[in-house]
C-alpha cells in the first residue's frame, strides 16, 4: 500500500506529465512509454524534478528530458545547464571527459525544460571486467585532479559557477549533518559516539584536507552519473561539480563500490596507499568519512517520508553505513559477510519497479 508521500509524488509525477507532454510534442520531441527514472523509491528524496527519456520526431534521435515547474528544481536545471556553458569554453580535464550533445534549453510558462541525447554503452559500469573498471575510474579521477584552482587558467570562472570548499567548509557542513542524524535517530548510543570520533578525525586533520583542496571535484561521482561508449566517458550530472578536496570524487565513489563491488574498492584504496603515500591515504580517508556521515544523514532524512518495507530498508541502510564508517575510522577491512547479509535483505525488501531501476542504473 503506498504511503502519503508515494501517493504526493504519483500525482505529481501524473500531473506534470500531463502539462509538460503537450509542450514537448510543440518542441518537436515524445516521451517513450517506460520511464524507468521517475518510479520506484525515487518519491523519497522529495525533489520535484522529472527526469524522462523521449525522442526526437524528426529522426527518432533517444533524448533525455529534465523538465520542472518547481523553483529549487529549476535553479538546479538552470545550474546545469550554465555549468556545460562554463566547461564548453574552456580546456576542461584536456578533453578527457565529454558531454552528452544539447539538444534545447527552454523555459515554457511555468516549465523549465533541459533535452540532451541519451547515450548508449554497450555495457553498464560495474557489469565491465575489473581492470577495465579500475582504469576507466582512474582516468576520470585524474582528469579531475588535473584541474585545480591554484593554477588553472579558468579558475576564478570555474569558482563562480560551481563554488568552492575548505576544511571549514566540509567541518561545517559535518557538524550540520551530526546534529540532524542525532536528533532524528535519539537513543543511538553507537552512532553518537562514532559520529563524535568522527568529527574529532576531522577537526585534527583539517590542515591535510586543505592541503589537498583546491581541485575540481564532482560529489555525485557514481556510475549512474557516467556514460561509456567506446573508449570515450561521458559525465552526466553537470550540477554537482565543485573545487574542494581532490579525494571527494574518490570517496563517493569508493564508498558506492563498498556496496556493488568490493574487489574495485580494495584496488582502488591499495593503488592510493602504494602509489600516493600515507597522507593523501588520510585525505581519503578524511573525505570517506565526511560523505558516509552525509550518506547517514541522507537516510535519516527519508525515514519521514518512506513507510512498509523501502523505511525498514532504509532503516538497515543506516545500520549498515554505520558500520562501514566505523570501518573507515578504525582504518579496517569491512566484514564481507555483513555486506552480502544486508544485499540479500535489500534485494528482498525492494519492489520490482525499483530493482528494474537499478538495473539500468548501474
Amino acid at each position: 500500500m503506498a504511503s502519503d508521500h508515494q501517493k504526493l509524488w504519483q500525482e505529481y509525477r501524473e500531473t506534470e506529465l500531463r502539462a509538460v507532454s503537450p509542450i514537448l510534442e510543440q518542441l518537436g520531441f515524445s516521451l517513450d512509454k517506460e520511464q524507468i527514472h521517475i518510479g520506484g523509491e525515487r518519491y523519497v528524496s522529495g525533489d520535484k524534478k522529472l527526469v524522462l527519456i523521449g525522442h526526437r520526431l524528426s529522426d527518432k534521435k533517444k533524448v533525455i528530458i529534465k523538465a520542472s515547474s518547481d523553483p529549487k528544481m529549476i535553479e538546479e536545471i538552470r545550474a546545469e545547464y550554465s555549468g556545460r556553458q562554463v566547461l564548453a569554453k574552456i580546456n576542461f580535464a584536456y578533453h578527457i571527459f565529454f558531454y552528452p550533445q544539447e539538444i534545447l534549453f527552454v523555459e515554457s510558462g511555468a516549465h523549465t525544460i533541459f533535452i540532451t541525447e541519451f547515450i548508449e554503452q554497450e555495457a553498464t559500469f560495474t557489469s565491465r571486467p575489473l581492470e577495465e573498471q579500475f582504469f576507466l575510474a582512474l582516468k576520470s579521477f585524474e582528469a579531475q585532479e588535473a584541474v585545480q584552482a591554484t593554477t588553472y587558467e579558468h579558475a576564478s570562472i570555474i569558482s563562480r559557477t560551481f563554488g568552492i570548499w575548505d576544511a571549514q567548509q566540509y567541518l561545517n557542513n559535518f557538524d550540520k549533518y551530526s546534529e540532524q542524524i542525532l536528533t532524528i535517530l535519539s537513543g543511538q548510543e553507537k552512532l553518537k559516539t562514532l559520529l563524535a570520533t568522527a568529527r574529532d578525525f576531522l577537526g585534527k586533520n583539517s590542515v591535510t584536507i586543505d592541503l589537498y583542496s583546491d581541485f575540481l571535484t564532482h560529489w555525485d561521482f557514481v556510475p549512474h552519473n557516467l556514460r561509456i561508449s567506446g573508449n570515450d566517458i561521458y559525465l552526466l550530472d553537470h550540477s554537482s561539480l565543485r573545487f574542494g578536496n581532490k579525494y571527494e570524487s574518490w570517496a563517493r565513489f569508493i564508498n558506492f563500490m563498498t556496496l556493488y563491488n568490493p574487489d574495485l574498492e580494495q584496488a582502488l584504496l591499495g593503488y592510493v596507499k602504494d602509489n600516493r603515500g600515507q597522507q593523501e591515504f588520510l585525505s581519503l580517508r578524511l573525505m570517506r568519512v565526511f560523505r558516509l556521515t552525509e550518506l547517514i544523514w541522507y537516510y535519516a532524512n527519508t525515514l519521514s517520508r518512506a513507510s512498509g518495507n523501502l523505511e525498514i530498508l532504509n532503516k538497515k541502510r543506516i545500520d549498515l553505513w554505520t558500520n562501514v564508517l566505523e570501518s573507515v575510522l578504525s582504518d579496517k577491512k569491512l566484514d564481507e559477510g555483513m555486506m552480502a547479509n544486508y544485499r540479500g535483505l535489500r534485494d528482498s525488501l525492494r519492489d520490482e519497479e525499483e530493482k528494474k531501476r537499478q538495473e539500468k542504473l548501474h
